[in-house]
């Protein structure tokens, strides 16, 4: 029900990823008496692999999250988050309301033990194809504890989903050398080298972040947000600036004329549209936040990467992971705490 279009955007583009994906089944959680009109639109037996699902409430768009939590338990996405922590369904996929979504995330599905925040984490594109940012905004401020918690969970899933082994980590600042940035970021850089565990290649700089250097590029929120809508922002500018500079004569046109396949790929390759698809880390359970503005082609990204993790597991792959470090470092506590008494 959530994002610019509702139904007419969501409906269609679950339609389409019944079609790609024939293991898939989709609950559609909304109000049916607007979801069912956009339903009659389309035709085929992928359709009874989808089921509605009412729900008499929605969250609106500029709503608070803490006034969602106390009024909109009978909301889609309540409902639709209520469905996954009964297993039900394998993820969630929202354009709605970003901190409501994640303030619902929180307490219906909770946290991974040993994780104190969830990350938004989604794809950039970078020289050498793409790589992955968190993060995005879910927390305007975070620890360096936290941090090299976000490490941890971003590195699993890119490892994940991308079968990258030991995918490459950096800390975003705003220098390279080990003094330059914040005392969070420099302890948060000193907690992930004592980690070991983890393939730091060290600090990257603003001007690097599309360099591909690194496969996983990790900030607290307020800079990951700033971050990516400035590059959105900037994308936008290089299309119309190169549009609008071919159009200024005839013999511009024509060079554009020449040229129209090679800039109809840089729109597609600079297009965030095509990377549509946030993950909310670090829950026990997959979701998924899309963008508001989302199109039918758009969302339907954000199913697949839901479907994807889901296919995964990545929330128990995660887990696991945070297990086994603090078991590790739970050991490490005993033994230095052994190691005092004997003195």
């Amino acid at each position: 029900m959530g994002g610019d279009f509702g139904p007419r955007v969501t409906v269609a583009a679950a339609s389409d990823a019944l079609k790609r994906h024939p293991q898939l089944q989709i609950l559609l959680v909304g109000q049916s008496d607007a979801i069912t009109p956009q339903l009659g639109r389309h035709r085929g037996k992928h359709l009874q692999r989808l089921e509605v699902i009412h729900a008499d409430d929605v969250v609106a768009m500029d709503e608070k999250p803490s006034l969602a939590l106390r009024s909109r338990r009978d909301s889609s996405m309540w409902k639709a988050l209520e469905l996954v922590a009964q297993a039900r369904a394998q993820a969630c996929i929202s354009a709605g309301n970003t901190g409501a979504l994640m303030a619902m995330s929180r307490l219906v599905l909770g946290m991974l033990p040993g994780i104190e925040r969830p990350a938004i984490v989604a794809a950039i594109p970078t020289l050498k194809g793409y790589s992955y940012m968190l993060d995005l905004g879910a927390n305007i401020d975070s620890s360096a504890e936290q941090l090299l918690q976000f490490a941890i969970m971003g590195s699993v899933m890119v490892e994940a989903i991308d079968s990258r082994e030991r995918p490459q980590l950096a800390l975003l600042n705003v220098g390279s050398e080990d003094n330059k940035g914040t005392e969070c970021v420099r302890e948060a850089s000193r907690l992930i080298q004592a980690h070991g565990g983890l393939n730091f290649i060290g600090y990257l700089e603003g001007d690097d972040l599309f360099s591909g250097r690194a496969d996983l590029v990790v900030c607290d929120g307020f800079v990951g947000n700033v971050a990516l809508k400035s590059c959105e922002g900037l994308s936008k500018l290089l299309v119309r600036k190169v549009q609008s500079s071919f159009r200024r004569n005839l013999y511009r046109r024509f060079v554009a004329l020449l040229a129209t396949p090679m800039l109809r790929e840089l729109k597609k390759q600079l297009d965030p549209g095509r990377r549509n698809g946030a993950t909310l880390l670090g829950l026990k359970g997959v979701v998924v936040k899309s963008h508001g503005g989302a199109n039918r082609t758009y969302f339907g990204h954000a199913i697949d990467q839901a479907f994807e993790e889901a296919r995964l597991n990545v929330p128990a792959r995660i887990g696991d992971q945070v297990a086994r470090e603090m078991a590790r470092c739970g050991n490490g506590r005993q033994m230095d705490a052994a190691d005092r008494s004997k003195n």
